[in-house]
């Protein structure tokens, strides 16, 4: 496996601070990753506290052969500083059978009535659309963002999941409600500058 870390996107409305996964294996992977933030001369820098949104570092992303992608968050004196990672593989399993990712889960806010609303407005049901021609197994988060001075990456400031595992048939839909914790921070968040609602292979 591989990896590369993107720091602030070249392109608009894409999202900052991803480690890029190079699976190189003919089947998906679970993965147990550790992370090293870097400065900008590529030094260690150990106050700084790495960890991830989709759980590549905690054994819940599935990783397909090919590229797939994590998000990262740092905390500590010093995350603003953060030029580069260094990334250790622990250890790498073989994903349960069942599980074949492929082309990314949509998602769509919607309201009560099950109509298509913004993720900035304050919904209550996902719909989850698969595009693949085989059933998908995956999570989903519920992202806020932080609003950085100009030339400093954006961060992941809370990620709630909403639902649990979720199953969603081949070329079809699922749609799960949004309840509990996942209610509270959309209520708190609707209406924000930046957020956004991101499903992950899982299992």
């Amino acid at each position: 496996m591989s990896f590369s870390y993107t720091g602030v996107s070249s392109e608009d409305e894409t999202i900052n601070q991803t480690v890029s996964i190079h699976n190189t294996y003919r089947r998906s992977v679970v993965t147990l990753l550790s992370f090293t933030a870097l400065d900008r001369a590529h030094q260690p820098m150990p106050q700084v506290k790495v960890t991830t949104v989709f759980g590549s570092d905690r054994g819940t992303l599935v990783s397909p052969y090919g590229y797939s992608y994590d998000i990262l968050r740092f905390s500590g004196p010093g995350q603003h500083e953060v030029a580069d990672v260094q990334v250790k593989v622990d250890k790498v399993v073989a994903a349960a059978p069942r599980v074949v990712a492929g082309e990314p889960v949509t998602t769509q806010a919607l309201d009560d009535a099950g109509r298509d609303i913004s993720r900035f407005e304050r919904f209550s049901k996902v719909r989850l659309t698969n595009p693949n021609t085989w059933p998908v197994y995956v999570r989903v988060s519920y992202l806020v963002y932080d609003q950085p001075p100009k030339g400093q990456s954006q961060q992941v400031i809370s990620a709630t999941p909403i639902g649990g595992l979720t199953r969603v048939p081949s070329h079809g839909t699922t749609t799960i409600e949004v309840k509990g914790e996942a209610a509270t921070a959309v209520a708190r968040n609707s209406e924000g500058p930046a957020v956004s609602i991101k499903a992950y292979d899982s299992q």
